[in-house]
C-alpha cells in the first residue's frame, strides 16, 4: 500500500457512515481508531474476510488487482467493488487497447502505430515524424513510457523494450505516437458507468530533479487546481473524453464503475501546426492516481464513501460532488536516496508528528513501515507532505514546504519546485493591465497566420501570386477571361457550429462555409475565384481556429479557388469562451453570355445531384429532434452509416459541386439551363428561384431514396413531408435544369464525374391551377413511409 491508499484510507474513516477501514496490506499510516492494516492479497482470502466481517464496500487502489480481476472475482461473491471489471480495466492494462477505443470513439489523442518488432517501431517512426513516444502497451509500474530526444535514444529504447525485455511481457506490443507539446494536466472523474464527475484537475511532476530533469518517477508531487485547465478546458474535457469514454465503453458492452484517471496535454497556442486539437489524452488509468490523489482529495468537500457507494449503484448522478471552495492543494514527495533506481530500506523517519502541526497539512506515508516505536522506510518514495490552504495557491505551497523541512531520514531527497509552474502564471497574471488581460491575444492571433500559411499557399491558383499572400489581391485577367461579369456569394454554417462543439470536429465545418458560398456562385455559372473567411471567437483557441481554416483549405482545393484573405475577430464578452461564428465571401466570375439561368422552357428536364448529408441548413430542428429523444451524439448511429457515432454522421461536409458541373456551365451547347442549390427552403423553396415566370417544377418524391439519415430524421419526431420538403435537402444537394434531349447524356457524364444523378420531373407551363414559379411535388407520401 502506498500513499493514495493512507489518503483513502483516511478520508473514507471520515465519513460518518463508515465504522472501520480495513486497509490490505497496508504501510505505515494504515494504524488508527477506526483503520487497521490487514495481511491479504489473495482473492479468495480478501473474499472470506470481507464476508467475515460483513464489509459493505471494497474500494480498490492499485491498477494490478485491478487487472487480474478482483473486481469480478469479488463481484460474484455478492461483494459491493468500487473499480471496474478487468474488461473495463483494460483502458489502462493495455494502451494499444486504450488508443484503437479512442481514436473508434473520437477522443483526440496523438496519431499512433501499435508494434510488435524493432523494424515495425523503426517504420512507425518514420510515418509519424520524430519526435515521437514508445509506449510498452502492458503494465510497467509508471515506467513504460520512453522519450527518446535523438536517434541513439531512439536506438537505445527499441533494445529496452524488444531486446533486452525490461519490460517482460508489458512491451510484447508497443505504441509509437506523435510526441506533443504543451502542459499536462491530470483528471480523476467518478463514474457509475452512466455519467462521471471530475475532480479538481491536478498536474504531477514526474522528473525526479527541479526544472523537471533528471529520469522519470512515479510522481515527485503534485498540486491543484492547475490552472492550466481553465473552466472552459474542463468543460470541454467533460464533453469530448470523459462522456465519450463512459458513452463508449457502455456501447461496447462494459460498465465502468470507479475512478477515471485521464493524464492529458493541453495545447498552448505556439504549437506545432500538425497539433490542431485544444488538448490531447495521452493515457487512461482506471483507478487513483499517485502522489495526484494526495492532492486532489483533501478538496473533496463531500463524503467519499457516499460518492463511492453511488458509483457502485448507479446513482451518481443524485450524489453531491462538491470541491472546496476557493482552495488549493499541494503533495511533495520524500523519496530516498537512489531513487528511482535502488535504494537502502530501514531508515528511521522522523518529524512527521511536528509536520502536521501546521495548519492544513496532512503527511500520508507511502513506502514506510512501522517497526516497534519507530517508523521506517521500506519504499522508494517515502511518503508525501500535503497542504491546503484556502488562500491560494502560494500560501498552500508554503505551507507544504515548511512542513517537509521537518520530515528527517537519511537521504531523504525531495523536490522544491512542486506548484512553481502554476506560480508563474499566476505571476504573469499579476502584471500590469493588458489587451491580453482583456481577453485578446495578439501572440494567438500572430500564431494562428504562421500555422496556416502553408495550408492557404496550397490553394494558390493563378490569380493568386504565390507572392500576395493573404493580402486579399486577385487578378482577374490572369484567369484567362474575356469579357467577365463577377459574381459574390456570402453564407455561414448556422447552428451545425453547435454540432461541431459538441462532437470537436472543427474541420468539416469549415468544409461547409465555402461549399455554401461556392455552390451559390456556381448557380450564375461561375467558376469561383478566390475566398475570404470570417471567423470570430470569444477566446482565441489557435488549435482549434487552424482546425476549421484546414477545412477552409480543403474547401478552397475542391471548388478550385484562393483563400486569398480573412478576418479572426477575438471579442470576449460577444461569444462565450471558445465559442466561434463563421462568414465566407466567394467571387466567382463567368463570361457575360455563359450567365445563368438561360432559357429554361416547358419540357426541360430535373436531374437531382445527390447530396453528402443534411449539408447545412435545417440544424435547429436536428438538434431539437435529438433533444426530444434524448439521444447522445456520441451514440452509434441507428441508421445505416460509415461513420463511428451519429455526430460523426452528421457534421459530414456539405458537398462541393464545382468540378463536375464546371465542364457543362462553360459548354453552351452542353444543354444545362439553370441550378438550384438546395439550402435552407429545401427543394420547394430553391428550384422555383431559377424558374421563369409562366413555369412551376414537378418533382416525383419517388423519383429518389429518402436517405436513410432523413428517414431517422423524421421518425424522431413524425415530420410530416411538407415539413420534411421546405427544412432539408432530403438527399438532393442540386438540381440542373436540362434540356430534354441532353438530359440523358448529361446525366451519364455527371455520373462519371462521381455524381450520383436522378431524373426528378420536369419543367411545366403554369395554368390557372398551377401558380407560377412553384414546385409540385407528386407522391410526397412516399417521404412518410
Amino acid at each position: 500500500s502506498g500513499g493514495r491508499e493512507h489518503a483513502l484510507a483516511l478520508k473514507l474513516a471520515s465519513s460518518r457512515r463508515v465504522q472501520h477501514v480495513f486497509v490490505a496490506p497496508g504501510n505505515a499510516g494504515s494504524v488508527g481508531p477506526n483503520i487497521s492494516p490487514v495481511a491479504l492479497l489473495d482473492f479468495a482470502a480478501i473474499s472470506a474476510f470481507c464476508k467475515d466481517k460483513a464489509v459493505g464496500l471494497v474500494a480498490v487502489g492499485p491498477e494490478a488487482p485491478l487487472e487480474a480481476g478482483i473486481a469480478d472475482a469479488l463481484q460474484r461473491e455478492g461483494i459491493r467493488v468500487f473499480g471496474p471489471s478487468a474488461s473495463a480495466a483494460r483502458l489502462e492494462s493495455s494502451k494499444s487497447f486504450a488508443k484503437q477505443f479512442m481514436q473508434r470513439h473520437n477522443i483526440p489523442t496523438a496519431p499512433f502505430r501499435v508494434v510488435s518488432s524493432k523494424d515495425e517501431a523503426i517504420a512507425a517512426a518514420k510515418d509519424i515524424g520524430a519526435p515521437v513516444v514508445l509506449k510498452a502497451s502492458g503494465l510497467a509500474a509508471g515506467k513504460g513510457v520512453l522519450l527518446p530526444e535523438d536517434d541513439a535514444e531512439f536506438a537505445a529504447a527499441l533494445d529496452a523494450l524488444f531486446v533486452k525485455k525490461e519490460f517482460g511481457a508489458a512491451s510484447d506490443e508497443v505504441v509509437v505516437e506523435q510526441r506533443l507539446e504543451g502542459e499536462e494536466v491530470s483528471v480523476l472523474a467518478f463514474s457509475d458507468g452512466f455519467s462521471i464527475v471530475p475532480l479538481a484537475p491536478a498536474q504531477d511532476h514526474k522528473r525526479l530533479l527541479d526544472n523537471d530533469v533528471g529520469p522519470n518517477t512515479g510522481g515527485m508531487g503534485a498540486y491543484a487546481p492547475a490552472p492550466v485547465a481553465t473552466p472552459a478546458v474542463m468543460q470541454q474535457i467533460h464533453q469530448r473524453v470523459l462522456l465519450p469514454t463512459i458513452h463508449g465503453m457502455r456501447r461496447e458492452g462494459v460498465r465502468f464503475v470507479g475512478v477515471l484517471f485521464v493524464g492529458l496535454m493541453v495545447t498552448p497556442p505556439t504549437a506545432p501546426a500538425g497539433q490542431t486539437e485544444p488538448f490531447y489524452v495521452l493515457e487512461y488509468n482506471c483507478r487513483f492516481g499517485d502522489p495526484e490523489t494526495q492532492a486532489v482529495l483533501p478538496l473533496l468537500d463531500s463524503d467519499l464513501f457516499c460518492i463511492m457507494s453511488a458509483c457502485v449503484d448507479g446513482v451518481l448522478d443524485s450524489t453531491p460532488v462538491d470541491i472546496l471552495p476557493n482552495a488549493s492543494a499541494v503533495a511533495v514527495v520524500c523519496a530516498s536516496s537512489g531513487y528511482p533506481g535502488g535504494y537502502a530500506k530501514g531508515k528511521a523517519i522522523q518529524g512527521v508528528v511536528e509536520a502536521e502541526c501546521a495548519e492544513g497539512v496532512t503527511v500520508y506515508y507511502a513506502g514506510a513501515q512501522r517497526a516497534g516505536d519507530q517508523v521506517i522506510t521500506s519504499g522508494g518514495r517515502v511518503l508525501a507532505v500535503s497542504a491546503v490552504s484556502q488562500k491560494g495557491l502560494p500560501d498552500a505551497i508554503s505551507r507544504a514546504y515548511t512542513a517537509v523541512e521537518h520530515v528527517k531520514f537519511e537521504g531523504v531527497q525531495f523536490r522544491r519546485d512542486i506548484g512553481a509552474r502554476a506560480l508563474k502564471r499566476l505571476e504573469n497574471a499579476g502584471k500590469g493591465v493588458s489587451y491580453e488581460d482583456a481577453g485578446v491575444s495578439i501572440e494567438a492571433g500572430d500564431s494562428l497566420v504562421e500555422r496556416i500559411k502553408p495550408l492557404v499557399k496550397r490553394t494558390a491558383n493563378a490569380g493568386s501570386a504565390a507572392d500576395l499572400g493573404l493580402k486579399g489581391v486577385f487578378d482577374v485577367l490572369a484567369m484567362g477571361y474575356r469579357n467577365p461579369l463577377l459574381v459574390s456569394g456570402t453564407d455561414g454554417v448556422g447552428t451545425k457550429l453547435m454540432l461541431a462543439h459538441a462532437t470537436g470536429i472543427h474541420t468539416s465545418v469549415g468544409i461547409d462555409l465555402v461549399a455554401m458560398c461556392a455552390n451559390d456562385v456556381l448557380m450564375q455559372g461561375a467558376a469561383p475565384l478566390f475566398f475570404l473567411d470570417y471567423y470570430a471567437t470569444g477566446k482565441l483557441q489557435v488549435p482549434l481556429a487552424s482546425a476549421v481554416i484546414s477545412g477552409i483549405v480543403e474547401g478552397c482545393l475542391q471548388s478550385g479557388c484562393a483563400l486569398i484573405g480573412g478576418e479572426t475577430a477575438e471579442m470576449p464578452g460577444m461569444y462565450h469562451g471558445e465559442d466561434y461564428d463563421l462568414a465566407g465571401f466567394c467571387v466567382g466570375a463567368v463570361e457575360k453570355d455563359n450567365l445563368l439561368p438561360r432559357q429554361v422552357v416547358p419540357g426541360d428536364v430535373l436531374l437531382g445531384l445527390a447530396s453528402s448529408g443534411v449539408h447545412s441548413n435545417g440544424f435547429s430542428l436536428v438538434r431539437h429532434l435529438i433533444k426530444l429523444n434524448g439521444i447522445s451524439y456520441a451514440d452509434k448511429p441507428s441508421f445505416e452509416s460509415t461513420a463511428a457515432t451519429l455526430g460523426e454522421a452528421l457534421v459530414t461536409p456539405t458537398r462541393i459541386y464545382v468540378k463536375s458541373l464546371l465542364p457543362f456551365l462553360e459548354d453552351r451547347d452542353s444543354g444545362l439551363k439553370a441550378l438550384a442549390h438546395i439550402t435552407g427552403g429545401g427543394i420547394v423553396g430553391n428550384v422555383p428561384r431559377v424558374l421563369p415566370k409562366g413555369t412551376y417544377a414537378e418533382v416525383d418524391a419517388k423519383a429518389w431514396p429518402l436517405p436513410p439519415l432523413f428517414r431517422w430524421l423524421r421518425s424522431l419526431g413524425n415530420v410530416s413531408a411538407d415539413e420534411m420538403l421546405k427544412t432539408f435537402n432530403c438527399g438532393i444537394g442540386m438540381v440542373a435544369v436540362v434540356a430534354a434531349d441532353k438530359a440523358a447524356s448529361v446525366a451519364a457524364r455527371l455520373a462519371e464525374s462521381g455524381e450520383t444523378v436522378f431524373s426528378l420531373g420536369t419543367v411545366k407551363g403554369a395554368t390557372d391551377s398551377k401558380p407560377a414559379c412553384c414546385v409540385d411535388v407528386l407522391h410526397k407520401s412516399v417521404l412518410e413511409a
